[in-house]
């Protein structure tokens, strides 16, 4: 699987051999816990559920709570499932820690991006603006959206202005600079998306890998 869970802490940099600068993202990864192993037979798929920081008992609801006392771990509050690879087996409880993960390695990391609000066609979507001579009303408007005789209407899909960001984003073959175990920290390089403090899913690269 090679797979875990953690917050994104923020952006550094550290020196390679070389006196090098290389810009980095710090992610506090895990200690997760598997909370639910789902197999062909009772689900109709392979797959390995993961819970990531404790939560307090009275935060979670009787379903969950029953959840977790089944697996024998203490309540969570994330939890995130990944799909499980033919011959990997794994143990209800067992941790899983940054100490999995091999530094070189590429990594895919998916978070949810920061939130932009509502804005305008040119930031959003990247279009040109007009004209900024004297007397010019289209600087950083639209523009023409449609023919006016045929089909007089807007066809869906057109790039405008309207809501950006906060979305699903997978950043893909990100290098895993550094592991430090003993404060359960990755530094991988580059940028992940996320705000300071937000989840992140980071896994082994499904393509580009070198092996």
């Amino acid at each position: 699987m090679k797979a875990i869970l953690g917050k994104k802490l923020g952006m550094t940099q550290i020196f390679d051999e070389s006196g090098n600068v290389i810009p980095v993202t710090v992610i506090e990864a895990g200690p997760e816990v598997v909370t639910q192993i789902k197999t062909v037979e009772t689900d109709g798929y392979n797959a390995v559920q993961v819970g990531f920081e404790d939560q307090k008992p009275q935060r979670v609801n009787k379903p969950l709570t029953g959840h977790f006392a089944k697996a024998g771990v203490v309540t969570k509050k994330y939890l995130a499932e990944f799909r499980v690879e033919e011959g990997e087996t794994y143990e209800l409880g067992q941790v899983i820690t940054v100490a999995e993960f091999e530094e070189g390695k590429k990594l895919d990391v998916t978070g949810v991006s920061k939130g932009k609000g509502t804005q305008g066609n040119i930031k959003r979507h990247g279009h040109h603006r007009g004209p900024m001579t004297h007397g010019s009303k289209h600087k950083r408007l639209p523009g023409g959206l449609a023919a006016g005789t045929y089909p007089s209407r807007v066809f869906k899909g057109n790039a405008g202005p309207g809501r950006m960001g906060r979305e699903t984003v997978t950043v893909q073959n990100v290098v895993l600079v550094k592991v430090i175990e003993d404060r359960n920290l990755m530094l991988v390089k580059g940028a992940v998306p996320g705000n300071k403090g937000g989840l992140v899913r980071v896994q082994y690269a499904v393509k580009g890998q070198d092996k």
